[in-house]
């Protein structure tokens, strides 16, 4: 696949990543190592499995680390909206990464689709045709 840093998906991902950090840094003290590290953390697994998907440089593999980085993103959308649940995050800075991460995930289901090819539909087998005894 190449140079991970040409994909606009990973640049997508790099992006969320660092609006997370920033989003997060007003949290409360006690979600440190809770709420805090685990949206940081997914956020870079975002990132961090595209980048190890073109590194292993086989569609099959990287179509594999691409599924990764889309339930990640699905696992942030969850954290995102439970952080504005729980004031955590306002209104308009959760609805804007909620925007983000969508987008990160239509972009990572497009560069799925092309790195799997599609499988041929079978041919239902025909049911045997039954013959009445005479």
């Amino acid at each position: 696949m190449g140079d991970y840093r040409k994909l606009k998906a990973w640049k997508k991902a790099h992006e969320l990543a660092i609006l997370v950090f920033s989003a997060t840094e007003c949290f409360p003290s006690t979600e440190r190592y809770g709420l805090v590290s685990q949206m940081r953390r997914v956020a870079i697994s975002a990132a961090s499995n595209i980048v190890e998907g073109v590194g292993r440089n086989r569609a099959a593999e990287t179509a594999h680390f691409v599924r990764i980085a889309l339930g990640s993103c699905t696992e942030l959308e969850y954290q995102v909206l439970l952080s504005k649940d729980l004031k955590f995050l306002e209104r308009d800075l959760a609805l804007k990464l909620t925007e983000k991460t969508i987008e990160l995930r239509a972009m990572l289901a497009s560069l799925h689709r092309r790195l799997v090819p599609a499988r041929p539909t079978p041919i239902a087998p025909r049911p045997a045709t039954l013959i009445a005894d005479s």
